[in-house]
């Protein structure tokens, strides 16, 4: 996730992409960069870090030009550092471009320029977009046809901000797969990622839909359509938001928009992977002994590992809290341990030392990480990055989701690699999990069910959360999102143990929350539930089968996905539950008390 700043008008444009920026660093902060334009030349000042750094470092405030773009950078496609960091040009200097999203076949197109001749400075997959454009010029006269030529070409999600110095008039805008928004002034003009950028300047809006773009000058705007370039007629919003707010586009919090965009985070862990994944499970293919370490919701992520390697690897890694890993384990690290580490920030101190210990014992570390540039990334010998984008509420929820996705590409890879699993099952598993945001989408659909469900259970003290064998993970996940955001005592814990205990603080009325797909232990937690409800338990199921509806007081129904990537789809109208019993509770899901968004101490 980046963002994108654009201005034309009369003030002194840097000022705006700066001031912009700084509102729009959430949603990306390891590099920045702006371009500007006057007297037909391009001014470009980019660089690795955060605007407060270098925006008197580059001197951002000294550039000339009213007219220009701007980007904050969350990198997916190269390394964080000057050279990537946007904005990025064409071998005449003239285009230059800024981009949110991933490019899904920018290696063909690589390719294909390069043998034309054209000569690439970045890693990125932007860096295409600009050499497309100025290639379309060779055959179209106009800008704007060379300008649609070109991208339709690419396959995947942008969002672009493009400015040429020989049409001195007007910025393009383009939207495809990721927010794109106009600002509309008096003989001024914005465009950006989120409204809080030019928010300060204008309350009136036009947000471009997938597969437009528009063209704009100080004085006005043209949407079109990026196919036939037909005019798209657009209605101009008036914004009644404070900033805070719009920085939430329009959520009442920063969780319940981070579980909204699940979806988009789902896909962007795809396809910010495909590359490397294969690689990755080739070179640890081969250890047997393995430790997977994490702590809070990583931690139930790295469950979901476990039983995810057992059923495609067939490799059974011990899974450890990182905070307890290394003094458990330190005599049975070697060069021939593999240790997996998941953490969200990067930064979780119990996590590093984990890794620390791993690393001076000569075991190999692969970090599964959200957050670019970080020390677990700089420690690690292998990162595979969730490329979930910046998380503000504390209570995980993209980044849990992604985490799961980019477990279940390394099992899918490793198992192909090692031919442990049927190969038709592997390709369906594979073929659903790339389908997973469509899933996510119809169980975001059932809110408004939730929301009625969390009404009626506002006042209980005490839930239980039961799932088994892949699910416990879910059940341990669910009931912590209930504790940290609602300060509601919650259990997780696996169906089976229900008789060996807990089921003496069963009464008339507790809520038992059970996660039963389809599966492999389906019939023995239909029966745990019945042994509940006879002991007088509100039965709330999530699941896919008429059996389920049948034992249960109220069936939230699932779509049905494979048990071993159910995970994925189940957690989010826990994640929803969660959060409205907070509300309902009076509560600020996004600052639980007590509790940090990174934990940097042990």
């Amino acid at each position: 996730m980046c963002g994108i700043i654009g201005y034309i008008g009369e003030r002194k444009a840097c000022n705006v992409l700066v001031d912009g920026l700084k509102r729009l660093e959430y949603r990306g902060y390891d590099s920045v960069g702006i371009v500007t334009e006057e007297d037909g030349k391009l001014y470009i000042k980019k660089g690795a870090g955060k605007i407060d750094e270098l925006k008197e470092k580059l001197g951002l405030l000294q550039m000339p030009g009213k007219r220009g773009i701007g980007h904050t950078r969350w990198a997916t496609h190269g390394i964080p550092n000057d050279i990537n960091a946007h904005p990025h040009t064409d071998c005449t200097g003239k285009i230059a471009v800024v981009h949110n999203g991933i490019i899904e076949n920018y290696i063909e197109l690589k390719d294909k320029l390069l043998r034309k001749g054209h000569k690439f400075k970045s890693d990125t997959d932007t860096e295409i977009i600009a050499h497309l454009i100025e290639d379309a010029l060779k055959d179209f006269n106009n800008f704007e046809d060379a300008l649609r030529y070109a991208l339709l070409r690419l396959k995947g999600s942008f969002a672009l901000g493009i400015i040429y110095t020989h049409d001195r008039e007007h910025l393009y805008f383009v939207r495809n797969e990721s927010p794109l928004v106009l600002g509309i002034g008096h003989g001024e003009m914005f465009a950006a990622s989120d409204i809080p950028a030019f928010l300060p300047y204008t309350n009136k809006a036009v947000f471009l839909d997938d597969g437009e773009y528009a063209v704009v000058t100080k004085d006005s705007f043209v949407v079109k359509d990026l196919k036939t370039g037909e005019v798209k007629e657009k209605k101009v919003h008036e914004i009644n938001w404070t900033l805070e707010m719009a920085e939430k586009q329009g959520y009442e919090h920063f969780m319940l928009k981070e579980i909204h965009e699940q979806p988009k985070a789902v896909k962007e862990a795809i396809y910010g992977n495909l590359e490397t994944i294969d690689e990755i499970a080739r070179e640890i293919a081969n250890y047997e002994k393995i430790y997977i370490v994490a702590m809070g919701t990583s931690y139930h992520a790295a469950l979901v590992g476990k039983y995810i390697f057992q059923r495609l690897v067939k490799k059974v890694p011990v899974v450890e809290d990182a905070s307890e890993f290394r003094y458990e384990f330190e005599d049975l690290i070697d060069k021939d341990t593999l240790v997996i580490a998941i953490t969200q920030s990067g930064e979780t101190a119990d996590t590093l030392a984990a890794i620390k210990l791993a690393k001076k014992k000569n075991a190999k570390v692969l970090s599964i990480v959200n957050v670019v540039g970080s020390m677990a990334t700089r420690l690690s010998d292998l990162v595979l990055y969730t490329h979930a984008g910046p998380e503000i509420g504390v209570a995980a929820t993209k980044t849990y989701t992604t985490q799961l996705t980019v477990i279940s590409m390394l099992a899918i890879a490793l198992a192909k690699y090692l031919n442990t699993a049927d190969r038709e099952y592997l390709q369906k598993i594979e073929a659903e999990l790339y389908d997973m945001p469509k899933y996510i989408e119809a169980a975001l659909g059932y809110e408004n069910k939730i929301k009625n469900l969390a009404e009626r259970l506002k006042e209980k003290r005490d839930f239980f959360y039961i799932g088994r064998g892949i699910n416990l993970a879910t059940a341990l996940e669910g009931a912590l999102k209930l504790k940290e955001i609602s300060y509601i005592h919650a259990e997780g814990l696996s169906a089976g143990e229900l008789k060996h205990g807990p089921l003496a603080l069963i009464e008339e009325g507790v809520p038992i929350v059970a996660i039963a797909p389809s599966g492999k232990t389906l019939e023995k937690m239909i029966s745990n539930i019945q042994e509940a409800k006879a002991r007088g338990a509100l039965i709330i199921s999530l699941g896919d089968s008429e059996e389920l509806k049948k034992v249960s007081d109220i069936l939230i129904k699932i779509p049905k996905v494979d048990e071993v990537l159910s995970p994925i789809v189940y957690i989010v109208p826990l994640q929803l539950l969660a959060y409205h019993l907070a509300v309902l509770r009076g509560n600020d899901p996004d600052k639980p008390r007590n509790l940090a968004k990174s934990v940097t101490v042990e």
